[in-house]
């Protein structure tokens, strides 16, 4: 089994992307979005952290989330954030998959994959190739023409703040980042 060490910076910049079990379809209803919410806000409340960049997608989402100055345990949040959605709206959700005896031996749900993908961000032309990744990720997939027209998404919070122009990457190819999992 191999020893792999994920790099922790205090108060670093990461890009996070977390997929469903099986790539279930299941997290843009209504109460799996409800369900993230409340998770990312309970665990924020006693681990901070913020959400620089948000994309929402049916079966995986893509982050970047900048640690506090003091912190740097990025795993500990989002293993507590999808313990949070599992144990209060696991039934809820009513995710019909069969669970590995791998999976039962762990006890872990149907919910989740178990790993996750990270990149630590370097410098700020990594930070501005990986917001523009994760908002053009739903053109990406097809299920939009362009980022705008997905609402599940921070480049709404982008446009209005003055980041992207309200025509940001209409009809055009956006630089693909270093770091990013083949999804």
């Amino acid at each position: 089994m191999p020893n792999y060490r994920r790099p922790r910076v205090s108060g670093g910049s990461y890009f996070i992307t977390q997929v469903t079990y099986q790539r279930h379809p299941w997290l843009c209803s209504d109460i799996a979005r409800k369900a993230l919410r409340e998770a990312m806000e309970k665990v924020r409340q006693k681990y901070p952290f913020y959400i620089d960049a948000f994309v929402l997608l049916p079966d995986h989402f893509h982050c970047l989330w900048t640690l506090p100055p003091d912190e740097l345990d990025f795993s500990l949040r989002l293993r507590l954030i999808k313990t949070y959605v599992t144990k209060h709206y696991g039934q809820e959700l009513g995710i019909d998959r069969v669970v590995s005896t791998s999976r039962q031996k762990r006890r872990e749900s149907n919910l989740w994959q178990r790993r996750f993908w990270e990149h630590l961000i370097r410098d700020e032309r990594d930070f501005a190739l990986h917001c523009d990744y994760i908002h053009n990720n739903p053109v990406h997939h097809r299920l939009c023409k362009n980022p705008q027209d997905w609402q599940y998404s921070s480049i709404h919070r982008f446009i209005a703040q003055g980041i992207y122009p309200s025509d940001w990457a209409r009809d055009t190819r956006k630089e693909k980042p270093q770091g990013i999992w083949y999804e």
